[in-house]
């Protein structure tokens, strides 16, 4: 029995320590995780409720050269709910529970009546806080600033975040004021798409910095903000001011855009560049999208590249001339009637002109593809010197990308008859010399033509003049030469005046101007001459390139049309008109190239010729006269009110007494100051016609007395 008894206890006292001894292991694991490693623990459940997101930055502008918004971010504005929030109590909720209805109903959607939208509060405040999305309900979206404001002004929204429940989230936005101007060239950057233009060349400088924010988890897997302010503030991105000219760019965009409709045109662009420095002043980009609206679709003037044709025939030229085998340009070549064979292939002239000789004025002027071609074969391909061509091409910058700040640019493809891989034969050398077998964009051949301009400089194209962040300049762009010379300054002069010749009386004749002299070369190219033999089917593209004023050039143009249908397909018919339209625009806003009207001294006017009675306050003839750089004589002790009157070949400026208490001589004042002096003496003032005031029914003098009536007559 005893055993037994002593059995039962050691059981008994064995449980006993192993219950002790598992209580004593789970106080210690308790103590270990409620003390030791409660800051772990307790940022990891932190972490199932707060998290940290990113607040995008105010992204910076794109300006027009003048500070004209071409591009910018815009507020938007989302408001939400928050019926649960821990400030929010019932009193607040009831006392404001009808005006906020009300107001609800009122501004934000009137399809609701109050007493919906106060069925609808109620609902929410009632209802389980584990719903979903309660505690992040909308009320509206994409709300301007002004609206917002109003929001905040709400009745219970006034109280804030805590206390009244109202979430705010700002978003931006990115808005062109001037829409389809320039938008190819301004850019874009989106979510899953390459970044396009200077949005995205630039995208880290108008980004800015992210801030981060603090985010509640609430029921329903939904983050709201914890507060209205971020944790940690966004920088805002810099603004970029662009070279390009709002009115330029204009008159380009339309133009282009015009011209592409008359002539059923598939693509176009069309750059202006100021010569001096390479800055592109207008860089327009038409295209047909899948609908037949018109848009700037693609970046044509820089990211397309093309045979040049006829345009290319300067830089022949220029090679020539450089080697000194032009010499007199009125001298004759043979140019067999338009059509001459190279090899198996025939080379025919734009025009069918039956000519058997031209002048190598003519050539140029004419755009005469077999006399260009026959002089450069006889110079360098019978000579067994192509290689010295290309090398001349080469000096020439023609075999350079331009490297501006847009994306998108490819190197120029021009054959060596020293590289296997480029693809040589015997008719490459003509072919070349007209503006085939190469390829480059409308931006490098404007390059091109624009040192031509520049004397021979080389300058870089660039569209970014200066980095700004609040006005104030972080970076600043200067113009960058890329060669001193591309050439001699004789062989410069001829180019330019080969230029000129195609406008006064070659293929632009068209576009020749009695007020300026602009200098540039016509261009037709076949785009797919290696399939046709026939005009069936047959594919143009139109261009014309130059600069104006050709004695001292401001700016370069090129204007490309791609596959013009109706109206001619020539360069002269298609694109120099649309050149000429965006050059006298040019020349209208550019005031230094006009000749000055204050050129010859100015003639000594006679008495009739002078004003004949001009009154007015003293100060405001004497401003007047200095601004006209006239010269008014007057005594030295002048009072308020005084008029001019001419005598001989002078102008005297006279008092001219003022009472209070007579009716004043308003004869000769502007409306403004006869109304001040009349009305000043209780008149009451009618008036006849326009002008200046030529008569008034009160004689000057006569005593004021009431109110009253002067009828003024102007002429």
């Amino acid at each position: 029995m005893l055993n037994i008894k002593n059995e039962v206890l050691v059981r008994v006292y064995l449980l006993a320590g192993v219950v002790l001894l598992v209580a004593f292991v789970i106080t210690g694991r308790l103590y270990q995780l409620s003390v030791v490693q409660a800051p772990k623990w307790e940022a990891k459940a932190d972490s199932l409720f707060l998290k940290f997101v990113d607040v995008e930055a105010d992204r910076g502008n794109v300006l027009a050269t003048d500070g004209s918004l071409l591009a910018t971010s815009l507020p938007f504005f989302d408001a939400h709910f928050d019926v649960k929030a821990e400030g929010l109590t019932d009193e607040a909720f009831n006392s404001n529970l009808d005006s906020l209805a009300w107001m609800l109903s009122t501004y934000i959607d009137q399809q609701y009546t109050p007493g919906a939208y106060k069925e609808w509060l109620i609902a929410l405040r009632e209802a389980d806080p584990s719903t979903r999305g309660i505690r992040y309900v909308p009320i509206a979206k994409n709300l301007s600033y002004y609206k917002m404001q109003m929001i905040k002004d709400f009745p219970l929204f006034r109280l804030g975040r805590y206390k009244g429940g109202l979430i705010v989230e700002q978003r931006s936005e990115r808005e062109r004021p001037f829409k389809l101007l320039a938008q190819r060239t301004i850019g874009y950057v989106r979510d899953g798409a390459l970044p396009v233009g200077l949005e995205g060349s630039f995208d880290k400088v108008l980004g800015g910095s992210k801030g981060k924010q603090l985010m509640l988890r609430v029921p329903g897997d939904v983050y709201i903000p914890v507060s209205d302010l971020a944790e940690i503030e966004p920088n805002a991105g810099d603004d970029i001011v662009t070279t390009l000219d709002i009115n330029i760019q204009d008159v380009a965009e339309n133009a282009l855009l015009r011209a592409c409709k008359t002539h059923e045109a598939d693509h176009g662009c069309a750059i202006v560049m100021e010569v001096k420095t390479g800055a592109i002043r207008a860089i327009a980009n038409i295209g047909r999208t899948e609908n037949g609206n018109w848009w700037e679709t693609y970046n044509y003037a820089v990211g397309e590249r093309v045979e040049p044709g006829s345009m290319f025939k300067l830089a022949s030229f220029m090679a020539m001339i450089e080697d000194g085998y032009l010499k007199d340009f009125d001298e004759k070549i043979p140019v067999y009637g338009g059509k001459v064979k190279f090899y198996e292939e025939d080379m025919v002239d734009a025009y069918m002109h039956g000519q058997d000789s031209m002048s190598i004025r003519e050539v140029f002027a004419k755009s005469s593809n077999v006399g260009t071609a026959t002089m450069i074969q006889h110079y360098y391909g019978d000579t067994q010197r192509p290689g010295a061509f290309v090398k001349q091409l080469r000096r020439f910058g023609l075999d350079r990308a331009t490297e501006i700040e847009i994306g998108g640019e490819e190197l120029p493809i021009l054959k060596d008859p020293n590289d296997a891989k480029s693809d040589w034969s015997g008719t490459t050398l003509p072919w070349m010399s007209i503006g085939y077998e190469m390829l480059m964009t409308p931006l490098q051949l404007l390059t091109f033509y624009n040192a031509v301009a520049n004397n021979g400089r080389m300058m870089k194209p660039f569209l970014v003049d200066r980095i700004e962040h609040y006005g104030e300049t972080v970076k600043e762009f200067r113009p960058v030469t890329v060669k001193r010379n591309i050439a001699s300054r004789e062989t410069i002069k001829k180019a330019k005046e080969l230029l000129v010749g195609v406008v006064e009386g070659g293929t632009a004749s068209n576009i020749r101007s009695s007020l300026y002299t602009i200098a540039g070369k016509t261009g037709t190219a076949q785009l797919n001459y290696h399939k046709f033999k026939s005009r069936a089917g047959i594919r143009h593209q139109a261009g014309f390139c130059g600069f104006f004023p050709a004695e001292n050039p401001v700016y370069s143009c090129i204007v490309v049309m791609s596959e013009p249908k109706r109206g001619g397909y020539h360069g002269s018919e298609a694109a120099a008109p649309v050149f000429k339209e965006i050059a006298d625009k040019c020349f209208a806003l550019k005031a230094d190239v006009h000749p000055p009207v204050n050129a010859v001294p100015r003639p000594v006017l006679a008495s009739a010729q002078l004003p004949t009675i001009d009154a007015g306050q003293v100060e405001d003839i004497k401003l007047v006269m200095d601004w006209l750089n006239m010269t008014c004589y007057a005594e030295s002790d002048m009072p308020d009110w005084g008029v001019l009157r001419p005598t001989n070949d002078s102008l005297y400026l006279l008092p001219r007494i003022v009472q209070d208490k007579r009716i004043p001589s308003v004869v000769g004042m502007g409306l403004k100051d006869a109304i001040y002096l009349l009305e000043n003496r209780g008149c009451r003032v009618r008036v006849r016609g326009i002008g200046k005031v030529a008569r008034q029914s009160l004689a000057p003098g006569t005593q004021v007395s009431g109110r009253p009536s002067v009828i003024l007559y102007l002429n």
